[in-house]
């Protein structure tokens, strides 16, 4: 059996190994892990019943279980296979590979020069309580999203930010969305939230951050109006009253 392990056998290995990794991380990082061991635990019970002792009946009736698992699985993890599907849309996959090739850079240097006017901007605002919505894309892209809203396509700048966001500006209600490093939208309607552990302190600017960074791997900037405190969510948490240097930090930060 060794003698016949080729390289393709080896590169068929590797692949069903990196799958089975990044699937774990994935729903590591959702709370379903256990569903995931869960169902590796049934495949190699399947295997042992049906290939190593080779019992038929019992084997024909997880066979059975089996051929619908597929179905059942999409039905359990169709949140996931969607960011996933997300994620491959928008080329994630490829700048991964890319970046291997890559030399290193410092990310804070390569983001500081757009990534501080959103920061100052922010900090602004959250001291004369003017609330703001922005929503800085990551790896999956927000295209759905800013077509709720008005295109802007500028370059950013911490003026620009305020004057958008100012009370009797018509572009304040709604999210600002930035995507590869220029305004890229505003006015956006984004999806609300709809987890119940939700404090009711927060408002619909809270819970419409949340729903985004829910469904996509955006960071999203809240400033609050009522409390003048600035907050991030990311992956379906929100960080309240942060500062301008974890801010800074955030939005640098890859992961």
């Amino acid at each position: 059996m060794l003698i016949n392990f080729g390289i393709k056998d080896a590169i068929d290995v590797l692949l069903v190994a990196v799958f089975l990794y990044e699937t774990y991380l994935l729903m590591k990082k959702t709370g379903t892990i256990a569903i995931f061991l869960g169902v590796l635990a049934f495949i190699a019970l399947w295997l042992l019943i049906s290939q190593v002792f080779e019992m038929r009946l019992m084997g024909a009736i997880l066979d059975k279980f089996i051929s619908v698992g597929f179905i059942l699985l999409v039905i359990v993890f169709q949140k996931e296979i969607r960011e996933f599907l997300q994620a491959l849309g928008s080329n994630k996959g490829i700048k991964a590979i890319t970046k291997l090739f890559k030399p290193k850079t410092d990310v804070s240097d390569e983001n500081f020069s757009y990534i501080m006017p959103i920061v100052m901007a922010s900090m602004d605002m959250a001291k004369r309580k003017e609330g703001a919505l922005i929503a800085v894309q990551q790896d999956v892209l927000l295209d759905v999203y800013a077509e709720t809203g008005e295109n802007i396509n500028a370059n950013i700048s911490t003026r620009l930010i305020e004057n958008i966001f100012f009370k009797n500006s018509p572009l304040h209600d709604g999210a600002m969305i930035i995507a590869g490093k220029k305004i890229k939208a505003a006015a956006c309607i984004l999806p609300v939230s709809q987890n119940q552990t939700i404090p009711k302190r927060h408002g619909l600017r809270h819970r419409s951050a949340l729903g985004l960074s829910e469904e996509t791997d955006a960071k999203i900037i809240i400033v609050s109006e009522e409390t003048g405190k600035i907050s991030l969510a990311y992956r379906g948490k929100l960080h309240s009253g942060i500062s301008a240097e974890e801010l800074q930090k955030m939005l640098s930060s890859k992961d």
